[in-house]
């Protein structure tokens, strides 16, 4: 454990928080898993955001087992749940290292103690070099890599990293890319390539290329796979290109791969980086580890009308594989009709990004009354969520519902906790998030 951690272990934690029961003294971070609470027993304050850690457990054996597989390797994506505890387990699960998407963000895992880091964006320009490189110079065992897209971002992290010398080595990583950032076509990322090996130092290198395919899906799906596909064959072939600059000794990533379409990055890589013995492919995938009910539901579900979840030349499906491990839990406020409840929870509380909240079960005087069937969210204001209710629904002024979400990044963000629970549903964790 690393320092902060124990730090964080301590941290006081009170009624602030969603889900601290209301009147209850102060307790560290590491005593809440030891109370025993439910989040429907009605001594917690909701609404509040579960992790059901085995769910989550076997989803982080899966897709670790999936990677190896393909002799890849995985980054995950650390913006999902800011949570250093969780990067950590990850870690040590056999990820790779972890994926930032900022400058702060680093500075949370790289402070928590994580040391090996992609930082999967670009960060602007000289004033975001230097801020780069002061925070850098606390931490001179560092491995970082960073997305560059332009000559300019080059040269303003060149001239950071000129300016000083107390700083460790940067890789970076040419980005190519579709519908975001990223370069768009062989001949500027040629230029972008020219320009890093122009300016190398013992510790400024180019050290990779970088992709990232979900930017290039649109709404309809089969002309997504070509825009991916046409991705992953420009990343491949300016591997070749990057090799023959670089001699065949030189270690590179090669870095793709989000939650959604991991499958058409192997498909499209592995043969190049096989083909690369100084090669690494990398994956960054985030969500998957959380799953949901709504867009990593429909995410696996796809892939499996691919054909695409192959391990050890056996297609299994994704969508049985991976489970939801997240929940948000909030009490029934009112039954103003006869088949609609307002429930405690809102905009402030879930997504809505990407489709909105799922009701799954009903809990009465602190016990399972049942699965919640027929009953959909159709609208959310700040705090309330409106719930049609099938006829049959058996629904009371404060029970407590089980929700699934959809879009664990735009959802975890919302909480400065994320309650594990165990299969009965008691809270045995609590993870702190670093959402700033």
């Amino acid at each position: 454990m690393s320092d902060l951690h124990a730090v964080w272990e301590n941290v006081l934690i009170d009624e602030r928080v969603r889900g601290f029961p209301p009147g209850h003294p102060p307790l560290p971070l590491s005593e809440i898993g030891k109370q025993g609470w439910k989040p429907y027993d009605g001594r917690m304050a909701l609404p509040l955001i579960s992790l059901d850690r085995q769910a989550f457990s076997a989803n982080v054996d899966l897709m670790i087992v999936y990677v190896k597989s393909h002799d890849a390797e995985i980054a995950p994506h650390a913006k999902t749940p800011m949570s250093t505890a969780l990067a950590d387990a990850l870690v040590t699960a056999g990820a790779w290292g972890a994926t930032v998407a900022d400058i702060r963000q680093a500075a949370v895992l790289l402070k928590a103690g994580q040391r090996r880091l992609i930082l999967a964006n670009e960060i602007g320009g000289a004033a975001a070099a230097r801020r780069l490189a002061a925070l850098l110079g606390r931490y001179p065992d560092a491995e970082l890599h960073i997305f560059v897209d332009s000559v300019a971002l080059v040269e303003a992290l060149r001239s950071a990293w000129r300016e000083r010398t107390d700083l460790p080595p940067l890789g970076l990583l040419v980005e190519l890319g579709a519908g975001r950032a990223g370069i768009r076509s062989a001949a500027a990322a040629e230029a972008v390539l020219e320009a890093i090996l122009a300016a190398e130092t013992s510790t400024f290198r180019l050290s990779g290329i970088a992709a990232y395919e979900g930017a290039a899906a649109t709404a309809d799906a089969a002309e997504t796979i070509v825009r991916i596909e046409a991705l992953m064959a420009m990343t491949a072939d300016f591997l070749s290109k990057v090799r023959t600059r670089t001699g065949p000794d030189r270690p590179l990533l090669v870095t793709s791969g989000g939650s959604v379409f991991f499958d058409l990055v192997i498909a499209g890589l592995s043969a190049a980086v096989a083909a690369d013995p100084a090669c690494r492919l990398i994956l960054r995938s985030g969500a998957i580890f959380f799953h949901d009910h709504g867009v990593y539901e429909r995410g696996p579900a796809g892939l499996d009308a691919r054909g695409g979840f192959r391990m050890a030349g056996e297609t299994l499906s994704a969508a049985a594989g991976f489970r939801p491990a997240l929940r948000v839990w909030a009490e029934v406020l009112s039954r103003p009709e006869p088949r609609l409840a307002i429930s405690g929870m809102g905009m402030r509380d879930v997504a809505m990004d990407q489709g909105l909240p799922r009701p799954l079960a009903i809990y009465r005087d602190g016990a399972y009354l049942g699965d919640l069937k027929g009953a959909e969210v159709f609208r959310l204001n700040d705090q309330h969520a409106f719930v049609a209710l099938a006829e049959a629904n058996d629904v009371c002024v404060g029970d407590v519902i089980e929700f699934g979400i959809s879009h664990p990044c735009t959802c975890l963000d919302r909480h400065a906790i994320l309650y594990g629970l165990d299969p009965d549903h008691s809270v045995t964790a609590a993870y702190l998030t670093s959402f700033g």
